[in-house]
């Protein structure tokens, strides 16, 4: 059975539809706030305002992500112009057990084949970590060779579920690290983020990473590469 990163755009006047549904089939989520990329002057012409976006990240395998796509399509009318999108991203590893069994709970998740996507020579961390606690991430993955990452504030959803199901407290408010790597660093990055800002840590902090088949700017990373 695959595992897939599922990531949802739509609007934040739309999010409490996405949330209802998603709170009760995926029960861990994070959801992101940003804005539409229409110039101001578009904008004025129209006589709109900027439109404020949501996007919300969910692990789920595939035959979660077929069940979710049809509810989508038929409940929440997501082929409407305007009303969002949803795709899936195929994942290549998760840091730990405990993890995985956290990011899919309520799934029946059974570990298979690892990703498809073996000839790629960089990957995306995501490190998922309480607000706050960033610095404790960081250190860690520089320590392993990490050489910077981006940081962006989320808010985790189904939190009071994921405590029933997990057994360990979390807060809502989360600093969402996205780092690319070397593919030959990811594991010792990963590695040392989990021991020294995991779960056991006040950063609680849960990762894992994407394939990344091409990138431009990476200069310190390609560099690297030798």
């Amino acid at each position: 059975m695959e595992v897939y990163l599922m990531i949802t755009i739509t609007s934040r006047e739309k999010l409490p539809g996405f949330l209802e549904f998603y709170d009760k089939k995926l029960p861990v989520g994070f959801v992101l706030l940003g804005y539409g990329t229409a110039k101001d002057e578009i904008l004025d012409m129209l006589g709109l305002d900027r439109s404020e976006k949501a996007v919300c990240l969910n692990v789920v395998t595939d035959e979660v992500w077929k069940e979710t796509k049809g509810h989508l399509r038929k409940k929440l009318y997501i082929d409407v112009p305007d009303t969002g999108i949803a795709f899936i991203v195929p994942m290549s590893s998760i840091g730990g057990k405990r993890e995985l069994a956290y990011l899919t709970a309520e799934q029946n998740f059974r570990k298979g084949e690892e990703s498809v996507m073996k000839d790629t020579t960089m990957e995306l961390l995501i490190i998922v970590s309480n607000q706050g606690h960033n610095d404790m991430v960081m250190d860690a993955a520089r320590a392993a060779g990490a050489y910077g990452g981006t940081v962006l504030h989320a808010r985790g959803t189904g939190v009071n579920r994921a405590e029933l199901f997990f057994g360990v407290p979390l807060a809502s408010e989360k600093d969402v690290t996205l780092i690319v790597t070397q593919k030959k660093q990811k594991n010792a990055i990963m590695q040392a983020v989990m021991q020294k800002a995991g779960m056991d840590t006040p950063a609680q902090a849960i990762l894992f990473s994407l394939p990344v088949t091409d990138a431009a700017g990476l200069h310190a990373v390609e560099e690297d590469n030798g």
